[in-house]
């Protein structure tokens, strides 16, 4: 376990590993990303794409219904579940009913990505919460993240396996908070512990990992390039790729952070440090662990 307050380097994430491969891909665990409104499937893309790049065995998609098979074909190594949407396109809140027959089978579940509506998003992270069995490792991200603003009780069934991706203005939503600044990192920093404690998850936010109990880890890695459309849904599959695989939710988040931002540093070099694209991150994911591990 990491001490109170620690500077993770590839020295911190080469002592802690990463669990043994396996003989198959059902060892290394299934990671189900459900979100992906009719106009935003890529977001699940890019997540699920990440998440099997950090070493996840198996890949499961549940996307609004009318771009499934695009989606499917787009991205053949997942299973896609077609979700079922509204009028105009967003997954509507009747969608747990064709996620929980998954559920058994999946150790790591990612929901928001790609959802379009803070709504239809609660229905379906307050449904999923009681019925997710125990150990599944739940990563919220995005919407997911403003439909549990204000209301810890929503997540309190997950407790203990539950990690939060907040970016700066999803921290002050969950905060309730519009004052923070994070090139002001102690009181940023804070406020990432405060909503750790509050919603009792791992809280993964830029280069700072938060967890219930007080233990923070900070991580001096990336740039300004991931800052760019899509850098977050893979973040947030890569964590939820660490989970599948049997890594604890801090750890984890450590790990898909290091990995997201070190891609990132990797593709910055020679460059402004800007112009990569989000879907280029996981390509360099398995390089980086290797270079961590070697």
């Amino acid at each position: 376990m990491a001490s109170q307050n620690e500077h993770v380097t590839t020295r911190t994430l080469r002592r802690w590993g990463l669990p043994d491969p396996g003989g198959s891909k059902y060892d290394r665990g299934t990671v189900l990303v459900a979100g992906g409104a009719r106009r935003t499937p890529g977001a699940v893309m890019l997540a699920g794409t990440a998440a099997l790049r950090v070493g996840a065995g198996r890949l499961m998609l549940g996307v609004a219904d009318s771009v499934a098979t695009a989606v499917a074909v787009a991205v053949p190594e997942a299973g896609v579940v077609p979700l079922p949407e509204t009028a105009t396109g967003s997954i509507s809140g009747d969608a747990p009913a064709a996620l929980i027959p998954e559920l058994g089978h999946v150790r790591a579940l990612l929901v928001g990505t790609g959802l379009d509506d803070v709504d239809t998003a609660r229905e379906i992270v307050a449904q999923l919460a009681h019925v997710t069995p125990d150990p599944l490792v739940v990563v919220l991200d995005a919407f997911a993240l403003g439909a549990i603003a204000h209301d810890a009780d929503l997540v309190r069934p997950l407790r203990g396996r539950l990690i939060l991706t907040p970016n700066p203005a999803e921290i002050e939503i969950l905060l309730g908070s519009g004052d923070l600044d994070p090139a002001r990192p102690g009181e940023f920093r804070d406020a990432a512990q405060e909503i750790a404690s509050q919603y009792d998850a791992v809280i993964a936010t830029q280069a700072f990992v938060a967890a219930p109990n007080g233990t923070a880890l900070t991580l001096d890695v990336g740039g300004p390039g991931l800052g760019t459309s899509g850098s977050g849904d893979v973040l947030a599959g890569a964590i939820a790729g660490f989970a599948a695989r049997g890594v604890p939710p801090l750890h984890a988040a450590a790990w898909g952070t290091y990995v997201h931002a070190a891609a990132g540093d990797d593709l910055a070099r020679g460059t402004a440090g800007l112009g990569y694209l989000a879907r280029e991150l996981p390509e360099r994911f398995p390089t980086v662990i290797a270079r961590v591990l070697e």
